[in-house]
């Protein structure tokens, strides 16, 4: 049954538009207490009356006007009330900080070539990189946080390359880390007066993934083993890869970044969640 005093995490929210010409907006809620999945509808007059910052991934709202549905999994809202605003991400010194010590990797590539191309690309696009997301909602969702991802793939790999019995080239496997989102500076867009984050609507006229951003970028400049490395690092085909890892006879490289980016992604779940806890 429908209670004001229930508390919802937002999951997802987007706007879109409706059949008559007006505006809609479809918001995830997750209830706090037994993590049910509650999919909501506003309609355009609703969103004229409320602040955006609302609908911020990861804050904590209670629904003070609804109509449900029989199984109250679904509802059309109203009147929605913050309880509890979500970090929005890093902070200009925490981004700078971060792409800083990112960008100290380059001098740990050997080759010249692939660390000049690095450092013409970060400086032609740093802003970007600088305040993306890693995701919408996944993982690393919010200001910088695509910095935050990348770092932390370059320390997982980094910290595991002696362990492995098959030697791999470390410059690639470095690249492989900066690049393998690096599409998302073009695919997300986000607020930074909000922290909402939204897919910008011309990313897929042009490219299908942000790996093929990737991949594509580094065969243009003749990184085959980087692009393949990119090409895979989400595993699975139905997860995004294009190339799957259930392929047989493929290098370990591609193993390696697959496994050093979804440490990340798990990781970057729990210290998320961790540091709402700390800040509640």
């Amino acid at each position: 049954m429908f209670s004001t005093e229930a508390i919802y995490e937002v999951i997802q929210f987007s706007i879109g538009d409706t059949k008559a010409g007006t505006k809609m907006g479809k918001l995830q809620l997750k209830n706090t207490e037994d993590d049910t999945v509650l999919n909501c509808i506003l309609w355009e007059e609703t969103l004229n009356r409320m602040d955006a910052k609302i609908f911020r991934t990861g804050n904590l709202v209670r629904i003070i006007s609804a109509s449900f549905n029989e199984k109250y999994n679904n509802c059309l809202v109203s009147v929605l009330e913050l309880v509890k605003e979500a970090k929005t991400g890093l902070d200009a010194a925490e981004r700078e900080k971060a792409f800083k010590e990112l960008t100290a990797y380059f001098d740990k590539i050997s080759d010249d070539g692939k660390r000049t191309f690095l450092k013409e690309f970060f400086s032609k696009y740093g802003e970007k990189i600088k305040i993306a997301p890693a995701a919408k909602v996944m993982h690393h969702n919010y200001i910088g946080g695509l910095l935050v991802h990348i770092l932390e793939c370059l320390k997982f790999a980094e910290n595991n390359l002696e362990l492995c019995e098959v030697k791999l080239n470390k410059d690639d496997i470095f690249m492989a880390c900066i690049l393998h989102d690096i599409g998302k500076i073009f695919e997300y867009t986000v607020d930074l007066e909000n922290g909402l984050i939204d897919y910008d609507e011309h990313f897929h006229k042009d490219w299908i993934t942000h790996s093929q951003y990737g991949f594509s970028i580094c065969m243009t400049e003749g990184y085959k083993e980087v692009a393949r490395m990119i090409a895979a690092h989400h595993g699975r085909a139905d997860w995004g890869a294009i190339i799957d890892l259930n392929e047989k006879d493929l290098e370990p490289a591609l193993y390696f970044i697959h496994i050093v980016d979804n440490l990340s992604a798990k990781f970057g779940k729990i210290n998320v969640a961790l540091l709402e806890k700390n800040e509640g």
